[in-house]
């Protein structure tokens, strides 16, 4: 996957670094596939701004993707790689050998025409999803079940991986994309490889525009505000400084939000750094 740079021809190409879509393979998505995506501009049922800086942006579809990869012992065709307005990684169709379509996100090296399968004792190749108990260790590893059966919710965006460390009685346990050193059914699925567009955290938009397309609005940063509406706000000339906050009055840098008794306390072996 490659940065495409621009030559600054004018203001907003300067800084432009975007992705060069080589690896998308077609630029129409599946039709059967796709779902309405209603946007809310940030308002509730009431019409009220509950969430700011968001609105406008480009009028987008949502594609159903197979987080679960229940479709076990059916191999499938790797038919495109698509792109995503909806998340940062690409996605692949895959054909089943039945006739059924599926959208599902693409790891990094997964080729157009290539065999992958889902279930219980498949290989540890690229695309293929497998019950943790059998994966080898030290395999990196995308779109991981908490619970199983779930479907995937750990490692889904772009460039993200977990690794298996070691097994511990019915326990995996696995180095997450955080740091942090979780315990997990081995009864749980994972897919095999990393998530693809690994280069997406490099990009930038090169200009306000582009922000806009993606519907996001503009953000004014809590220093230049008022003292009623930001607690940062205020002060003789370009006052800065003092105990960074959010608008709310919560500690915005090293504050730890994870509830002390929380459940899940028990799995987690090291804590995210």
């Amino acid at each position: 996957m490659a940065l495409k740079k621009y030559k600054p021809t004018t203001p907003g190409q300067r800084f432009k670094i975007i992705s060069a879509f080589d690896d998308i393979t077609t630029g129409k998505p599946e039709k059967s596939l796709l779902a309405k995506k209603k946007s809310s501009g940030g308002r509730n049922n009431q019409g009220k701004m509950t969430v700011r800086n968001i609105g406008g942006g480009h009028k987008q579809k949502y594609r159903i993707i197979d987080f679960k990869r229940d479709k076990e012992g059916v191999p499938a065709v790797v038919k495109s790689i698509e792109y995503d307005p909806n998340r940062t990684a690409r996605i692949a169709l895959v054909s089943y050998a039945d006739g059924e379509k599926r959208y599902i996100i693409a790891p990094q090296g997964l080729k157009v025409g290539q065999q992958i399968i889902s279930g219980k004792g498949v290989s540890p190749d690229v695309g293929n999803a497998m019950y943790l108990s059998e994966v080898p260790f030290g395999t990196v590893l995308h779109n991981i079940e908490l619970r199983p059966g779930q479907g995937a919710k750990m490692a889904r965006s772009a460039g993200s991986y977990a690794q298996l460390m070691t097994r511990e009685g019915k326990y995996a346990i696995l180095r997450l994309p955080s740091g942090e050193t979780r315990m997990l059914l081995q009864t749980c699925k994972a897919t095999v490889g990393i998530v693809s567009n690994g280069d997406h955290s490099l990009e930038k938009s090169g200009k306000a525009g582009r922000s806009r397309w993606l519907g996001r609005r503009p953000r004014v940063r809590g220093v230049a505000m008022n003292p009623v509406d930001h607690p940062m706000g205020g002060g003789e000339g370009r006052a800065s400084g003092g105990h960074p906050r959010s608008r709310k009055g919560l500690p915005a840098k090293g504050y730890k939000t994870r509830a002390k008794k929380k459940a899940s306390n028990k799995y987690i072996v090291e804590k995210r750094k």
